[in-house]
């Protein structure tokens, strides 16, 4: 099969395209005929060696936790799913290998879940590790009621954006704080914007004059130490990007592969209460591309490789 691959730790320089072995499929598995596969930050943090302490890479590594696609053969103990079915994948396995940049990829089921019937496969595989990270952070890490206030850094970012409409749907009402750019995008999601710079404090105090009653930290560092003074009495505090939130009495969360919550973004997506939204395509053998342009950033949507099926 097509796929991309890296040999060593390095940076969009690394990638080759070219020819991979065919993926086996073990019990517990199904190959899924790839369509499109989404890049994440995850992506080339992984690539540069940056979590080589937690992963053990095992090279040449293809890259990508995020899929959509095909089933192809599902796996003697996968009674899940059958030959057709269209699905979607955060793709994380224990050991970089075997990633979804390829024409196919044997997922586990655990990972797995049917796409939403009204998104095209680029959207989908969009979706599934900014939208699962927001949806674990919301529910398990944070417990967000009906009725409290959230403070969700990078709301016009990937999983902010998702974090956004989520706690919306909660019945939550959202502050957001973006970049000048984002204002717009954060506005349409749902939140009320907060420009990052000086004053960024006293702005979110005068929206929300006792504190907010959470915070979802995706930037780390000063984001998060701003963060933590900015809580209510009896505020929670999540972080995605940053260890130092146990410290301040938070909770750090490692988005995890998981079938029902993957199902149940799904039926959001179905419902009209979650849009996910592709900023640019790039055809699978020009994947260092897409790479590069998903790390310049100040894009108001994901970057998304494809691929299609010659025959």
């Amino acid at each position: 099969m097509k796929a991309i691959s890296y040999s060593h730790y390095g940076g969009p320089e690394a990638l080759e395209f070219g020819e991979r072995p065919d993926p086996k499929v073990g019990p517990d598995k199904v190959l899924v005929e790839v369509r499109a596969a989404a890049v994440n930050p995850v992506d080339w943090k992984c690539q540069a060696g940056y979590l080589d302490t937690v992963l053990d890479a095992v090279f040449p590594v293809v890259p990508g936790w995020d899929v959509s696609g095909v089933v192809v053969q599902p796996g003697a103990s996968v009674p899940e799913f059958g030959v057709g079915d269209e699905v979607m994948g955060y793709v994380r396995e224990d050991v970089l290998c075997h990633g979804t940049f390829a024409e196919y990829v044997a997922a586990p089921v655990r990972t797995l879940a049917c796409k939403p019937r009204n998104l095209g496969f680029e959207e989908s595989a969009a979706l599934p590790l900014v939208g699962l990270t927001a949806y674990q952070v919301l529910h398990r890490a944070l417990r967000l009621r009906d009725g409290e206030t959230l403070l969700v850094h990078a709301a016009a970012g990937g999983v902010g954006a998702m974090a956004v409409q989520i706690a919306r749907h909660l019945g939550a009402r959202v502050i957001g704080g973006v970049r000048e750019t984002g204002v717009d995008r954060a506005r349409e999601l749902g939140a009320e914007p907060v420009v990052y710079g000086d004053g960024f404090t006293r702005r979110v105090r005068a929206l929300a004059r006792h504190g907010v009653d959470a915070v979802l930290d995706t930037l780390g560092g000063h984001a998060l130490k701003t963060s933590a003074n900015l809580l209510a009495p009896e505020g929670r505090l999540a972080s995605i990007a940053d260890g130092e939130v146990v410290g301040l009495g938070g909770r750090y969360l490692f988005v995890r592969p998981d079938a029902d919550d993957l199902a149940a973004l799904a039926d959001l997506v179905e419902q009209g209460v979650l849009t996910v939204k592709v900023a640019r395509t790039y055809p699978l053998e020009e994947a260092a591309e897409a790479q590069r342009a998903a790390m310049a950033g100040g894009l108001q949507g994901k970057v998304v490789v494809t691929v299609d099926r010659a025959d």
